[in-house]
């Protein structure tokens, strides 16, 4: 018998349990412009490469969802975003363990669309996974972390 424990359950960090591994994650991709998507093509596969990041932390790649509807699209408001409104109604409809983004602020600019999605994912036991880590929205000292983040890039 092999007494040493498997190397992923040292990996998944503590916030992460089975019931968001057993939602879909999704990974958001945003460029701000076209001229962004066109010459800046390291951060949008880095961006894409976070669909990895989920298999490492548990979800299985039939359960991980790439929405990049919004490439070439500024994060300034919601409206003219239909993956971010998307990836807003998946998270409203319970079917979300975890949201991805390279930073937080690829999510959001304005911080009424920022602060409502917080809101969602706090309420449907929802986190938010960035390139500096696993935040639980739901929790006081991730939320003001979140937010600050969300508000200062």
């Amino acid at each position: 018998m092999n007494a040493e424990p498997s190397l992923l359950t040292f990996a998944l960090p503590e916030k992460i349990h089975s019931r968001h591994n057993d939602r879909q994650a999704i990974v958001y991709v945003r460029q701000s412009t076209v001229r962004q998507v066109e010459h800046n093509r390291e951060s949008t596969l880095l961006q894409y490469a976070l669909a990895d990041r989920a298999l490492r932390l548990g979800w299985r790649r039939d359960q991980i969802t790439v929405i990049d509807d919004d490439l070439g699209r500024s994060g300034a408001s919601a409206l003219d975003r239909p993956g971010f409104q998307r990836l807003v109604a998946e998270v409203g409809l319970g079917h979300v363990g975890m949201v991805i983004g390279i930073e937080v602020s690829r999510l959001a600019r304005s911080c009424r669309d920022w602060h409502q999605l917080l809101e969602m994912c706090a309420l449907f036991d929802t986190l938010i996974g960035d390139a500096d880590g696993i935040y639980d929205p739901s929790t006081y000292n991730d939320r003001l972390l979140l937010g600050l983040k969300g508000t200062v890039t």
